[in-house]
């Protein structure tokens, strides 16, 4: 039967996958070990892959004289960097990962050994750093592998000691955030996919030794993770950005995959809405220059995402396993044990995609094309987890250059990141945005800002986003549009009402140089242009502002700010500029229409 406990994580949770109560969860454990994620029966099959497939054979090369430089290295020091362990416990994943591979598909025991002295190592830690409970998870996601894909090397000594550690740094821990309903088992977001996710392979690994604590664990890991599952309707999208889309969804599958090999079922939880297809958002993130449209705390550099394979499998979507293996060209070990070699380039994805659930859009003139041009285009919320204040932002790649930036996140550790100086570091606040910045003052962090309409032809792509709420106070209605217009110049264009005596500021941050004067000016990366001009108001100039904030805050060299600033009137105020490529003759200039038209 259900605790009281139970009933509440489920009360949270509109139509529960179907979790059997605690002492039915296990009656499906699979005997023995490996039984985590790549079984003792997926060996032989990853074996010949290995050997015979090219971009196999490719990846398990890599994995090797990575394993080789693991054997002369030294063990993992317990240091913390700021409030956190993370990056230990991340290394000491991948080092299990790597040697317990190699040693699965060659048998040679200098492999296993020096992962036992890795997992032996971190079990003598006087904790794993509960207070950041992402620490604990990812470190019992380690000795969870090492432990049950090593089982037959450790001794009965080895695989107390181990097991032991797991149970009281990983699982008894959680357990106390369990019955304490903790922050992280409540949330919709990261920390609850990798929290709920390292915590129950720790529990399915030592589960035929603790039954009564596994059992537990894996319940209430399955009743939370529904919480943060369910926000990948409808279509798959991360309101956290394509960086925090990739830890939540490697941990959330993770889970996933352990429950299937190990119980021989995931209860149901793959079914919610929006995860079959949850790899289509890093897929239409990425832009031709390779580099993500990377809002929130993530950067522009697309990394490697193995659950791709996994999800490919799992939903039949070869689609994702060639973007992986051939595209992104990951090479982790779980890009080995999950590999799919299915799919071929894709000719019929669509230009532009609206993610709902985010309230983005993305915008392109062509695929496979590293030239073509790209946009994208924020609304969505302020209050999400990772937010910054940039509502209406937007990044643009044409001709293999990526001309507006997001400048991503800063430290972690400065002062109140995450707390109550966020607001005032340049990267988070409105002013480090390719938005509008009225009267010098941020975004309201609670506002959100809904795409009201979306359209894609042919012959082009138009988004507008509501910006009221963002900035209520400052402004009695803000409206920004986008336009792709024949698939090669990108029209932004800003409707502002009744802003008498305000002054607003349009801005975007480029990495190339910038020659400003007047309503039309061009920029410069390398052998490549793109003009900017503004339509509307005539009388309006660009100029150039500083992008450089205080220290210890990240400098931004290399990066300038193009600039637009207006006094605001009583009546409409509209602002629309255009930017041309440098590969695209002059065109004729585009009707400015009003966005309630488009």
């Amino acid at each position: 039967m259900y605790s009281s406990i139970a009933l509440l994580f489920a009360a949270i949770v509109a139509d529960p996958a179907a979790v059997p109560a605690e002492d039915e969860i296990l009656k499906t454990l699979r005997p023995g070990h490996p039984r985590l994620i790549a079984p003792a029966d997926a060996t032989p099959g990853v074996e010949q892959l290995a050997t015979g497939h090219p971009r196999a054979k490719a990846i398990y090369a890599k994995i090797r004289a990575r394993a080789d430089k693991l054997l002369d290295a030294e063990p993992v020091e317990y240091r913390l960097i700021g409030p956190r362990l993370l990056h230990v416990s991340r290394e000491v994943v991948r080092r299990v990962y790597t040697l317990a591979t190699v040693y699965r598909l060659e048998g040679d025991e200098r492999y296993a050994g020096r992962a036992v002295e890795e997992l032996l190592t971190a079990a003598a830690f006087k904790d794993w750093h509960p207070s950041h409970f992402l620490d604990t998870a990812e470190m019992t996601h380690a000795l969870a592998v090492g432990y049950d894909w090593l089982y037959e090397v450790l001794s009965p000594r080895q695989r107390e000691t181990i097991r032991r550690a797991i149970v009281e740094k990983g699982l008894r821990e959680a357990e106390r955030v369990y019955r304490s309903r903790g922050w992280w088992s409540r949330s919709q977001h990261n920390w609850n996919q990798v929290c709920n996710g390292g915590i129950t392979l720790g529990a399915l690994a030592v589960a035929d030794e603790e039954p009564e604590l596994a059992a537990h664990i894996v319940h209430r890991a399955c009743l939370s993770v529904q919480i943060a599952m369910r926000q990948f309707a409808p279509d798959g999208a991360c309101v956290e950005g394509p960086g925090y889309w990739n830890y939540a969804t490697i941990y959330n599958v993770l889970m996933l995959a352990g429950l299937e090999t190990a119980l021989d079922t995931d209860f149901g939880l793959s079914g919610f809405e929006g995860f079959s297809v949850t790899g289509d958002f890093p897929i239409h993130a990425l832009g031709p220059t390779r580099r993500a449209f990377n809002f929130a705390d993530a950067g522009d550099r697309q990394r490697e995402a193995p659950q791709l394979f996994w999800l490919a499998r799992k939903f039949d979507r070869p689609l994702y396993a060639w973007y992986e293996r051939e595209y992104i060209a990951g090479d982790s070990p779980l890009h080995l044990w999950w590999f799919d070699p299915r799919g071929e380039k894709p000719d019929d994805l669509p230009l532009d995609r609206h993610f709902r659930r985010a309230d983005v859009v993305m915008l392109r003139s062509r695929w496979h094309d590293p030239r073509a041009v790209f946009v994208g285009f924020k609304g969505g919320s302020n209050a999400v987890n990772h937010s910054h204040l940039e509502l209406g932002t937007f990044v643009l790649d044409a001709d293999g250059v990526r001309w507006a930036v997001d400048l991503g996140p800063d430290n972690y550790n400065l002062p109140g990141y995450f707390g109550s100086k966020r607001w005032t570091y340049y990267r988070l606040a409105t002013a480090g945005q390719n938005t509008l910045v009225i009267d010098g003052k941020n975004q309201d962090p609670r506002a959100a800002a809904p795409i009201e309409a979306f359209r894609s032809t042919p012959e082009e792509a138009r988004a507008v986003v509501d910006l009221t709420a963002a900035y209520a106070g400052q402004a009695e209605d803000v409206q920004r549009g986008m336009a792709l217009i024949d698939r090669q110049l990108v029209l932004v264009q800003d409707e502002l009402p009744g802003t008498e005596g305000s002054e607003i500021t349009w801005q975007m941050h480029t990495e190339a140089e910038i020659e400003a004067g007047g309503n039309e000016t061009v920029l410069r990366l390398g052998a490549e242009t793109l003009r900017v001009r503004i339509l509307e108001p005539k009388a309006a100039g660009l100029a150039v502002a500083s992008a450089t904030p205080p220290p210890p805050q990240n400098q931004n060299r290399s990066v300038h700010k193009l600039v637009i600033r207006l006094r605001g009137r009583a009546g409409p105020l509209r602002l629309a500029v255009l930017f041309i490529p440098g590969s695209v003759a002059e065109p004729s200039p585009p009707a400015v229409k009003p966005l309630e038209a488009w």
